[in-house]
């Protein structure tokens, strides 16, 4: 009677289980680690937040400011830990590749449009909390938020040609949330996920001896990004 009682226990216990998971076959392998590593990998498009200055409203020789978005890619490494069943801390630090242009349109538009193209190597550290949904067929939904520090290596502020050029900060601080889902393989978990990041600090260095400089009071950094990270 005993041993028939623990068989029924054993196999309700299983039987729950099995719901509870809902088929998530892999997921088992992965459930109890309470942290793990990975790659990340990616394409952005970065650009500007602009906002003008005064002397903008005042000036003759141009009529429009704009951020015209450029291509990127990143690549980096990640690391997990877990808390609880449904929420991760994430540290994703990741070199980025990226462009962003300026564009000034003349008034009149008589001119072809004068763009500037600053290119950028980053250093990125995003610090991020994740919440992930219950487990359906190998697959967990998820969103994330955080913040991010970045520096650029190839930042053109301290070159000798700096007091001819729109010069940025080297150093930004970034807001960040984003979405995607786990998918739990045989031996690895494949997460696409998609993320935006919008900068919380003003990154442009004032240089009012450059006039299309004096246009502008307030730059902030915009990036979405597509990546696809293996984990396990």
């Amino acid at each position: 009677m005993v041993q028939v009682f623990a068989l029924t226990l054993f196999t309700t216990d299983a039987e729950s289980q099995i719901r509870n998971n809902h088929n998530s076959y892999n997921y088992g392998d992965f459930k109890h680690r309470p942290y793990y590593f990975g790659i990340s990998l990616g394409y952005s498009s970065s650009n500007f937040k602009i906002r003008h200055s005064n002397d903008f409203i005042q000036n003759d020789t141009y009529s429009l400011t704009e951020a015209i978005s450029g291509p990127g890619f990143h690549i980096g490494v990640v690391g997990n830990l877990k808390f609880g069943e449904y929420f991760d801390f994430r540290l994703i630090p990741n070199f980025l590749f990226t462009e962003r242009t300026i564009e000034y349109t003349h008034v009149g538009e008589t001119q072809t449009p004068h763009r500037e193209t600053l290119e950028s190597v980053f250093v990125e550290i995003p610090f991020i909390l994740r919440f992930k949904s219950a487990p359906y067929n190998d697959m967990r939904l998820f969103v994330s938020a955080g913040v991010k520090y970045s520096y650029d290596l190839q930042n053109n502020s301290r070159t000798r040609q700096a007091e001819n050029l729109i010069k940025i900060s080297p150093h930004d601080y970034q807001a960040e949330i984003g979405f995607g889902v786990q998918i739990f393989m045989p031996y690895f978990i494949l997460s696409p996920q998609i993320t935006f990041s919008h900068g919380l600090s003003n990154i442009l260095i004032a240089n009012k001896t450059l006039k299309e400089a004096s246009l502008m009071e307030k730059i902030l950094s915009r990036t979405i990004s597509f990546s696809i990270l293996f984990e396990g």
